[in-house]
Formats: C-alpha cells, structure tokens, sequence
C-alpha cells in the first residue's frame, strides 16, 4: 500500500512529501509523519520540537536557518497557502546560492523536508495561513541567521514587492556577506 510520493527537488536532499490521503463524505485522513517510512524515503531525522505559526497574507517570514546548531524541517501548511522557499547556504555546495520554490496548501497537503544546511522561508498568500514544521534540533536564538529575502544574487521570484516583514527579516544580510555559513558535508 502506498502511504506517500516522494519528489526530488533541483536541491538535492531537498524532497517535496505528498502523503497518500483517504477520504469519503466523512472527510479525510493521511498520515504526516512514521519514522520508518519517512526514513526509508529520505527524511532521516530525529524530531525534537513542534511548531506552528500562524500569519496574514502578505507576511514574509525567513529566510532563516541555524548555525553551528543547524536544524532540519519538515513542513506542511495546516490551513491556507504559502510560497515556501528553501535555499542552500552550505558553502562549498555545487548548489549554494541555488533555491526552490514550492506553493504549499491545506487543499494540496503537500510537505517539504528542508535539510540541515538550508535557509527556509515563506510567503503566506491566502488570507492566513496555519504553518507547522517539525524540527530536529531545538530552535536555538543564538545560532539563527536569516537571509535577506530580496537577496539579487538568490533571485527568488516571491511575487510581491513589498511584503510584510519583521524588523529583523528586513535587516537581514545579503548572503555573501554572512561569515558563518554551514559547510558542505559537514552536519
């Protein structure tokens, strides 16, 4: 029985998750998370805290990521839809600098794992969105860098002009400039 397809992405280790969902007039199920399955198709981690946010249309968040205490992801949008991008920091990477792009929705119920060594961020596009990550590694203030979001050498497409942003989203650094970056092949 099929739980899961499991796409690769231009970023490799980067993996979009669509879960099988079973569903009658009832409504539906699907199974978001079995750690021998998700091993078994890529997503190798061992989880330690939750998340959710909740954010209006308009509202950037990212792009983030943690180091030396780096953090793998797997997220999924519980209500609404978001532009989610992820970009490989990790220096030495043959894809640093390179990012990908993913519309996740509560219609679509699309994950995506975002591997240690990689910025995160995302576009809410709908009115709000319920955004819940799973995360390998505790959220560690101290270690998070965040990426400017309009970075010209990154040249992700978010598709607004001006979105709404924390005062330290909005200060964030081009990526070139950020000294302490993960290394490739180093977790």
């Amino acid at each position: 029985m099929r739980t899961m397809n499991v796409l690769q992405t231009a970023i490799p280790g980067v993996l979009i998750v669509e879960p099988k969902v079973v569903g009658d007039a009832r409504g539906f199920f699907m199974e978001t998370y079995q750690a021998e399955r998700y091993a078994a198709s890529g997503v190798e981690a061992r989880f330690v805290q939750d998340n959710l946010s909740r954010s209006a249309r308009g509202v950037l968040r990212g792009s983030h990521f943690q180091n030396p205490k780096q953090q793998g992801k797997l997220v999924m949008v519980l209500q609404g839809a978001v532009r989610d991008v992820v970009v490989d920091v990790r220096a030495g990477s043959p894809t640093f600098g390179k990012h990908v792009t993913l519309e996740l929705t509560s219609d679509n119920r699309r994950q995506l794992w975002v591997p240690r060594g990689m910025a995160h961020g995302f576009l809410v596009l709908s009115e709000t969105a319920d955004f819940f990550y799973k995360c390998d590694e505790l959220y560690s203030p101290a270690n998070e860098i965040v990426v400017r979001w309009n970075d010209p050498a990154i040249g992700i497409t978010w598709g607004l002009d001006e979105p709404k942003l924390s005062a330290r989203d909005a200060a964030a650094p081009l990526l070139a400039e950020i000294e302490h970056l993960p290394r490739y092949g180093h977790v």
